[in-house]
């Protein structure tokens, strides 16, 4: 099972090349992608994205939110922040939901790293 970022999914929709999506087409047949709350918020956002992408999203699981999510978010944030590194609140609520869950993600962002090194965030 692995979870997918919005990069990763938006260049899957614009039909870009790249090394995820080499590990996210295989994973998305077989059936083992999930979606951080927060990927489905930002992807649906776009008032241009085709009903086609809108059907694929839909269809995806989501990870719940486990209990004090919210509180370890914030610590998951200050601990990248500590560091003097770059934490946006989107990434780190992906993050803290794949973290929580215990799932890759596939992603194509390169501010994951942070959350990979200090947090326990694994990437694909």
């Amino acid at each position: 099972m692995a979870a997918v970022d919005s990069s990763t999914l938006i260049a899957l929709f614009e039909d870009a090349p790249g090394p995820d999506l080499e590990i996210l087409k295989p994973a998305l047949v077989a059936g083992d992608i999930v979606l951080p709350p927060v990927v489905l918020t930002e992807v649906l956002s776009d008032r241009r994205l085709p009903d086609r992408h809108r059907t694929i999203l839909l269809a995806l699981p989501l990870l719940d939110l486990l209990p004090d999510y919210w509180q370890r978010a914030a610590a998951t944030r200050a601990t990248i922040l500590g560091h003097g590194l770059r934490a946006r609140l989107a990434d780190t609520l992906v993050a803290q939901s794949c973290i929580d869950h215990d799932v890759v993600l596939i992603t194509r962002d390169s501010d994951f790293r942070h959350f990979a090194e200090h947090c326990g965030l694994k990437l694909a």
